[in-house]
């Protein structure tokens, strides 16, 4: 019997493992509402694959806060990444269940084009706490950070992170470190087009960055400015 008795306690101690660390997640959470990271998980896993191979390597960031970043660029990942931002609260189980059915379809077939289906708060979470990595243990880590990330922040702080934080090039974070990158810029002047372009380099920011305007990024583009417009941003 001594044996399912230390199953119990190992048990037992996994589960308060568990709640102590969603416990410390969460006084983050709380914290990075009102005061701003100087990092984030992705940036230092970055950073740590850049060194690998030259040990000077740098990342680019500076923090600009939400009113100095073009409402351009606002709308634009909006309109990218989750047009339904303003309204959701978090998670959007439909486009998750899509990109999981595409992703398997891909998978069966040999493809290679893989769908997220997350939201900025998502993505955000990701950032913030996480890694690049794509696991079901990771995915649902994610999902719980998101929601608390949508019960302790506002709509414009959430953006105002992901907008900061975001990767825009192999070592390019932030909408103040890509509008210098791209365009010699502040992130406050970007024009529509300029900020529909970032906006479609999101999901292969690094591709984009070595790859330059290919065809697919131009058209991904044009498609982004004519749905800026119609979306609502904080």
């Amino acid at each position: 019997m001594w044996v399912f008795r230390l199953f119990r306690i190992f048990i037992l101690a996994g589960v308060v493992l568990f709640a102590l660390y969603q416990i410390g997640l969460f006084i983050l959470v709380l914290w990075y509402g009102f005061f701003n990271p100087s990092n984030t998980a992705v940036m230092q896993q970055t950073l740590r694959e850049l060194r690998r191979e030259n040990p000077e390597a740098q990342l680019l960031h500076q923090w600009v806060p939400y009113d100095q970043i073009s409402v351009n660029l606002k709308r634009a990942v909006v309109a990218s990444e989750d047009s339904n931002f303003i309204n959701h609260s978090g998670v959007e189980w439909q486009d998750i269940k899509r990109a999981w059915e595409h992703n398997r379809r891909q998978a069966a077939s040999g493809g290679t084009a893989i769908r997220g289906g997350s939201t900025i708060s998502q993505q955000l979470a990701k950032n913030l706490f996480l890694s690049n990595s794509r696991s079901y243990v990771r995915k649902g880590q994610e999902l719980i950070i998101t929601y608390m990330i949508e019960l302790t922040m506002s709509k414009e702080r959430i953006l105002e992170l992901y907008l900061n934080f975001a990767q825009w090039g192999v070592n390019v974070f932030g909408a103040q470190a890509a509008a210098q990158h791209y365009y010699k810029s502040q992130a406050s002047d970007l024009s529509s087009s300029q900020a529909a372009r970032l906006a479609s380099m999101l999901p292969r920011p690094a591709y984009y960055d070595r790859n330059g305007n290919t065809r697919y990024l131009q058209s991904r583009t044009a498609t982004i400015q004519k749905r800026m417009r119609l979306v609502e941003v904080p």
